[in-house]
């Protein structure tokens, strides 16, 4: 039997990273910090986000070094998040998946369509 490789075993910590820097809204998160924002900025650039969902993908963005949180002193306080050089190092990847979705939505939604109707014709 072939020994499994390290980075596909359940115990690899690429897993966890994964799953906490690559979901939609930590993609979309690092793609609006292009430069620093308070809170509120990126919850009006983030269509759909509610409060509770961006403030945990910050926190876990922040946790695993891709972004900063400062505390803004002044009249009102605030918050603003910028990227680490971690968080920039991301952005390059994370754009062409991002350009590759796009390109290629309408034929994935098409693929969809296609599977939906054919798993409707045997399950009727």
């Amino acid at each position: 039997m072939d020994e499994l490789d390290p980075i596909y075993r359940a115990d690899c910590p690429s897993r966890v990273i994964l799953d906490q820097i690559a979901d939609k809204w930590s993609m979309m998160v690092l793609a609006v910090l292009r430069e620093p924002r308070r809170f509120n900025g990126i919850k009006s650039r983030l269509d759909g986000v509610t409060q509770r969902v961006l403030t945990q993908t910050l926190r876990k963005l922040e946790r695993n070094g891709m972004l900063t949180r400062r505390i803004l002193d002044g009249r009102v306080l605030g918050v603003e998040y910028a990227l680490t050089p971690l968080g920039r190092s991301l952005q390059e990847p994370f754009s062409i998946l991002f350009d590759w979705t796009v390109e290629n939505m309408n034929t994935i939604q098409d693929y969809q369509r296609s599977y939906d109707a054919r798993e409707n014709q045997v399950t009727s």
